[in-house]
């Protein structure tokens, strides 16, 4: 039998390129739940308009609301989904040891790993010059930090595949298309390919990315 998908009542404010906003719809497609995407386009100041900033009044995406409730930031989406949709607790176990793994890991993509991609690789798409070297270096420590985490390991967070892979593997195919050297990590570079060819929605995570892509190769 195949995966049901389940029609829900969830609006979903995105934009395609935006990390966060891969990773909660590779989340969703892992649960089978069916998104109502609505497209967000903060150059034109879409984010800003009253009836946005109502549902979120830091005016970010992605920002979800099922059935009129409204939750913003990547992760806790990410998290809200699993908990209320999931047929199991796989992708968050309920242990509380195994949970404080994958939120450690949580934390460590949002504030350390894409953190170094925003500092040094945002500038480039903004204005056409990357951030400081020394942001560069934070990067290599990131990456190299992630393949500690790897080492004999399949997964990002303990021995089965949880939403830590999922965030962070929306992280690190960012890096891929700013043509930044995976491959100088075994352990990610290991992981990586394999999460490319199982993660449910890596497609449309890779079609956001090519469209991210298109404004830095128009930015050279």
């Amino acid at each position: 039998s195949g995966e049901v998908i389940t029609i829900s009542n969830m609006d979903f404010y995105y934009s395609p390129r935006g990390s966060g906003c891969r990773t909660v719809i590779m989340v969703a497609k892992a649960l089978g739940l069916e998104l109502n995407k609505k497209l967000v386009k903060i150059t034109e100041g879409d984010n800003l308009k009253p009836e946005f900033v109502k549902l979120n009044p830091q005016h970010t995406i992605p920002t979800l609301v099922d059935n009129g409730f409204s939750i913003w930031e990547s992760r806790a989406i990410a998290i809200y989904l699993v908990e209320k949709y999931g047929k199991d607790d796989s992708l968050f176990p309920k242990d509380p040891q195994k949970r404080a793994v994958i939120n450690q890991r949580l934390y460590f993509d949002m504030g350390i790993l894409h953190d170094s991609f925003i500092k040094y690789y945002y500038p480039f798409i903004r204005t056409g010059k990357l951030g400081p070297a020394d942001n560069f270096k934070k990067i290599e420590t990131a990456f190299e930090f992630l393949n500690t985490f790897l080492e004999g390991q399949d997964y990002v967070a303990g021995n089965q595949f949880t939403v830590a892979d999922i965030a962070i593997l929306s992280s690190v195919s960012t890096f891929e298309v700013v043509e930044f050297d995976i491959s100088k990590y075994p352990n990610v570079a290991r992981w990586y390919a394999n999460a490319k060819k199982t993660t449910p929605g890596w497609d449309e995570n890779w079609e956001g990315l090519l469209q991210m892509k298109a404004m830095i190769e128009a930015r050279k």
